[in-house]
């Protein structure tokens, strides 16, 4: 007589290991996904430079912007110190000025706008030739392309804890027409966050 009750055992005894073993990596899983902090989402709402086709250039010219901050996170407030703004023509800077002198926290689900205004100087003496015929034909075609940037370091807080401390940036690009307004494809358009 042959035995088959060999095979049906081995998988009882499969069965008995990996059950528990899938329903802790389960249990894991869901417990990751609810832990997890989801990023901030900047999104550029509007950017202007009212002086951007002037002849000397944009010295001491105000640049304008708004860009609206989301905390995606249900139970996570988002932690951000002393945050810097920065706008660069191509790769040269052409202003830099706090956002948030000290900390800021962000509550959870909530949107935070930043409305600033920072001034702004590219002139002869500031920029070298090749920027500044790169800058004149940009102007001619229509479209300047700048490139918004924040920095800060960034934790979330949760109930109980606080997550490690990460270097965030973010970078916004944008794109004006020659009398210093935002192209309107650029409005609503969602910045890079990156965290280091």
């Amino acid at each position: 007589m042959v035995d088959n009750k060999g095979p049906s055992k081995r998988k009882l005894m499969f069965a008995i290991i990996l059950t528990p073993i899938f329903a802790l990596g389960l249990i894991f899983l869901v417990l990751w996904l609810s832990l997890r902090a989801h990023n901030p989402k900047f999104h550029l709402q509007e950017f202007s430079i009212p002086g951007l086709g002037q002849t000397n250039g944009f010295q001491n010219s105000h640049i304008v912007f708004n860009v609206t901050v989301q905390n995606p996170n249900r139970r996570a407030w988002i932690f951000y110190k002393a945050m810097r703004g920065s706008v660069y023509y191509k790769d040269h800077l052409i202003a830099v000025e706090p956002v948030f002198h000290s900390h800021y926290y962000q509550g959870p689900k909530n949107t935070t706008v930043l409305e600033r205004v920072f001034c702004g100087t590219m002139t002869a003496s500031t920029v070298n030739n090749q920027r500044r015929l790169e800058f004149k034909s940009d102007l001619v075609k229509g479209t300047v392309m700048f490139s918004l940037k924040f920095t800060s370091d960034v934790k979330y807080r949760k109930s109980v804890w606080d997550t490690t401390e990460h270097r965030m940036r973010v970078k916004c690009n944008v794109g004006l027409g020659p009398d210093g307004s935002m192209l309107h494809h650029f409005r609503g358009k969602r910045c890079h966050v990156h965290f280091k």
